[in-house]
């Protein structure tokens, strides 16, 4: 038995990603127009990351109430997207080339 055990252990370490790992990144993806989840808690200094999982649209992920310009980088399928949050608050973002695609990161301690 013991023997089974490890080789699940490995499986699962060697396989499928995140399972054991602690820099695991907290992830939301873009799916049928919507970001989910459409709200996301993480702590002050953690990475998100955005994945476009859509089969043939194009997206952006876009921090517009922060000042910031409509990123020129579009996430096509299977594109990512990746930032670290160095402040706590809520930071409300949308999709520029879909205004109605809306989120948002909240960042606690």
């Amino acid at each position: 038995m013991k023997w089974q055990s490890l080789v699940l252990v490995f499986i699962l370490t060697a396989f499928i990603p995140g399972v054991f790992a602690d820099d695991a990144k907290p992830l939301v993806t873009i799916k049928d127009f919507k970001f989910v989840p459409q709200e996301i808690t993480i702590k002050r200094g953690q990475t998100l990351r955005w994945e476009n999982r859509e089969k043939r649209q194009y997206h952006s992920v876009w921090f517009e109430a922060l000042g910031e310009e409509e990123p020129d980088d579009y996430l096509f399928p299977d594109d990512a997207y990746e930032r670290e949050f160095k402040q706590t608050g809520s930071f409300p973002y949308r999709c520029g080339p879909h205004p109605e695609m809306t989120g948002t990161v909240v960042v606690i301690e």
